[in-house]
Formats: C-alpha cells, sequence, structure tokens
C-alpha cells in the first residue's frame, strides 16, 4: 500500500472493534488510534472496556488512557491532536488504523469541523438554567424541537451534548446539525473506512454478556474510586451513572446492572444509525478478515495514481 491511509474501522459497541483493528494493524505494520472518546480518560478501564494491558503489548495505541477525567477536551481538541500526530507518525509509516465507536470524533478527523462562533456568557447561562430547572427532559425536548436531525443520533443520556447543540442554536438561529452538513476538508492522507456487521439480535446477547463480565472484573469498584468526582461531565457516561444511582440508594444493584444494559443497548443503536447514514462505510462480520485486508488492498490501489 504505497502513499498515506487511514483505515477507519467502526461500529457498535461490543462489536470486536478493538481485536478486529489489531489483526489490521498486524497485516499493514500499523499502529492503532482510538475514536472512543470515553477511553481517553485514564481512570476509566473496565467501564470503557478500553484495550487490556495485553492488547496494548500486540500493537500500540495511541489516545488511550491520555487524558484525565477532569481533563476538559472536546472534538476540536481531538481533531488537531490526531492531525498533528500524523504529520510526524507518517514520516515513517503508510498507514493507521483508526477506531472507536465516537462518530463525531472520527468525522471530525476524516472531514474536518465547521468553525462554529465562541457562544456568549448569557446564552451559556440560558441553557445552563434550563438543565437546572427542568432537568434532562428539558434539555431533550428542546433539541429535538429545534434541530430533530441532531435529536436522532445524539447521545440523550449527555446533557453536555445536548446543551452544546442548544448553545448553538441559540447563538446563530440554525441547527447544529447543518454544522455537521459541511464541505469536507482536505487531507493529504487517503481514507478507506470499514464497519462491523451484526445480526441485531446476536449484538444485544453479546452486549449483556460483556455487562457481566465487566461486573465481574470490578466495575463496580471502578465507579467506587471516582463517586467523589461524579458530578464531572466525563463521567456522565453509561456503567458509571446507573452505578452512581446505585451508590447514591436511588436503586439496587440489580436496577442498576439492567440499566446499564437498557442504555447500552440504546447507545448501539444510535451508532448504528450514524453509521447507515454514512454510505462510504464498507460492511464486513468480524469472521471476514482476509476479505477485509483485501478490501483495503484494492481499494488503496484504486486511489494510486496509475493503477
Amino acid at each position: 500500500m504505497e502513499g498515506k491511509h487511514i483505515i477507519v474501522l467502526a461500529g457498535p459497541t461490543a462489536s470486536g472493534k478493538t481485536a478486529t483493528a489489531i489483526k489490521l494493524a498486524k497485516a499493514f505494520d500499523a499502529e492503532i488510534i482510538s475514536a472512543d472518546s470515553r477511553q481517553f480518560y485514564k481512570e476509566l478501564s473496565i467501564g470503557t472496556a478500553a484495550p487490556t494491558a495485553e492488547e496494548l503489548a500486540q500493537v500500540k495505541h495511541h489516545f488511550v488512557h491520555n487524558l484525565s477525567i477532569e481533563d476538559k477536551y472536546d472534538v476540536a481538541d481531538y481533531e488537531r491532536d490526531v492531525l498533528n500526530f500524523l504529520k510526524q507518525y507518517f514520516k515513517t509509516k503508510n498507514v493507521a488504523i483508526m477506531t472507536g465507536g465516537s462518530g463525531l470524533f472520527i468525522d471530525a478527523v476524516c472531514n474536518g469541523l465547521d468553525s462554529i462562533p465562541d457562544i456568549s456568557d448569557e446564552i451559556r447561562t440560558k441553557v445552563a438554567r434550563m438543565l437546572e430547572e427542568g432537568g434532562l427532559e428539558a434539555l431533550q425536548k428542546e433539541v429535538e424541537k429545534v434541530d430533530n436531525d441532531y435529536f436522532q443520533i445524539v447521545d440523550k443520556q449527555n446533557p453536555r451534548r445536548l446543551q452544546r447543540a442548544l448553545e448553538v442554536y441559540y447563538q446563530t438561529n440554525r441547527p447544529y446539525s447543518t454544522f455537521r452538513q459541511r464541505n469536507v476538508a482536505k487531507r493529504d492522507f487517503d481514507i478507506i473506512k470499514l464497519a462491523i456487521l451484526w445480526d441485531r439480535d446476536k449484538l444485544i446477547e453479546r452486549i449483556n454478556k460483556r455487562v457481566d463480565m465487566m461486573m465481574r472484573q470490578g466495575l463496580l469498584d471502578e465507579v467506587k474510586s471516582v463517586y467523589p468526582k461524579r458530578h464531572l461531565n466525563s463521567l456522565n457516561t453509561v456503567g458509571y451513572k446507573e452505578l452512581f444511582d446505585y451508590l447514591d440508594g436511588k436503586c439496587s444493584l440489580e436496577q442498576a446492572v439492567e440499566q446499564i444494559k437498557i442504555n447500552t443497548r440504546q447507545y448501539a443503536k444510535r451508532q448504528m444509525t450514524w453509521l447507515r447514514k454514512n454510505n462510504d462505510y464498507q460492511w464486513f462480520t468480524i469472521e471476514e478478515i482476509d476479505d477485509i485486508i483485501r478490501f483495503c488492498r484494492d481499494k488503496a490501489c484504486l486511489v494510486r495514481t496509475g493503477c
């Protein structure tokens, strides 16, 4: 594979992206860039299904456990950091594997981000007050009303994502989703996009089993270790907020675990919705690794001058 390429491997949570990415990385002498915004945080391992020590030892990973839960970090920071990393990386390597379930972060690297105006303090205060007075439901209803396209794919349990959409709308009088329908930024590398295909019922079974495994691995203890900082936005995520409710006495442990499974399945559904709207992804099952490798080689050949 001459030239410089990023192979993007996307898919819903629990679909086997990490293991497949490692196989691809070995096939193409590549390293892995995480595009999972939850795996950035060094305090979170079990609940984010971060690569294990064994997996990290097989292939070098980047943007895993590189931040603290107290760090402020957004998609624009990620785009900048990955592009800067690639400038150095491609001096010695020809292929990088990007994998993860955070579609917005993948889009930022592949396509760029539109410049969104600064938000006034008045509007930030207005949206923050909406959350304080009406809770998460108030944000959800308002985003659905002013930007239904974004509402269909956003993590509806993440108040910061909802707040951001409303801040942009109130500041610009334009739906946040329109800022994501931008002209594709020109990159000096080629991009090959793959997605992992699963039967819905089998994926649900995998999700449920993985949640049970996380609990056996010590997820509750991990949640207890960050409990004093549960107010941080980085911890307002599936697997942590449900167990915070248990620790706060709002539900039983069994109820919390079942809610993790439900919320994870809903998250996977949103990921699939996002992927299906992107027609440039080629779908494969995880068993088709030889076909995936062959497809990537053929795709690279087609984009190469004179091939």
